[in-house]
């Protein structure tokens, strides 16, 4: 009975320290896709559109069963039309990514635009405590906005594919951090837990 009580514990700490193990490996995965889409730019456009389609496929047949479960309600109407609205979108994504792709990237660049104004007049009226951070983020998001639309449709091919793997890198290397920093603590709780108490008791004379 103490041999399984003190193997239990163990196990927890193997199966913890597995689990962390794979969270690394899958951010060293999302980090090798991020660094080959960087690469690969116009693939890595390709591919987000096309998943970006399927989502929008796939949370349409969802939002329609739902829809249907919950026929007889007041809602009954309102979830079918955006659930057959998010399969038209995403039959056409699929169907035209390249199109889709454009008409993303023009959105994309029309919020950096409005966003890097915004920050600006914002900061020069406002003139809080974060002025210079808030001014040099909006001045980065007009010039970032202009040089998209400077380019469009052409910059279509590669922005939503720079955006998209950056977005995988960095969600790699967090999943990295964690997992290392998880196995770490682990590590430290179990050699706490495990460890015996330094020194001996002073007998008294």
């Amino acid at each position: 009975m103490a041999k399984s009580k003190v193997a239990g514990p163990k196990g927890e700490t193997a199966r913890l320290t597995r689990s962390f193990g794979w969270l690394a490996a899958l951010g060293v995965i999302l980090v090798i896709a991020g660094l080959v889409g960087l690469v690969y730019t116009g693939v890595a456009t390709l591919t987000s559109m096309i998943l970006f389609g399927w989502l929008l496929l796939i949370g349409g047949a969802v939002g329609l069963l739902h829809a249907i479960q919950a026929r007889g309600t007041n809602y009954f109407w309102l979830g079918v039309v955006v659930a057959a609205l998010n399969i038209a979108a995403g039959v056409v994504v699929i169907r035209q990514p390249d199109a889709a792709a454009e008409a993303l990237t023009m959105f994309a660049a029309l919020l950096f635009l409005t966003g890097g104004v915004f920050r600006l007049v914002g900061s020069l009226v406002v003139r809080g405590p974060q002025v210079g951070w808030t001014l040099l983020q909006g001045a980065f998001g007009l010039l970032l906005g202009i040089l998209v639309l400077a380019s469009w449709p052409s910059s279509s091919k590669y922005v939503i594919g720079c955006f998209f793997s950056l977005a995988l890198l960095f969600d790699g290397l967090g999943l990295i951090a964690a997992g290392f920093g998880g196995r770490r603590i682990v590590s430290l709780v179990s050699e706490n837990e495990s460890g015996e108490p330094v020194g001996k008791p002073v007998q008294p004379e």
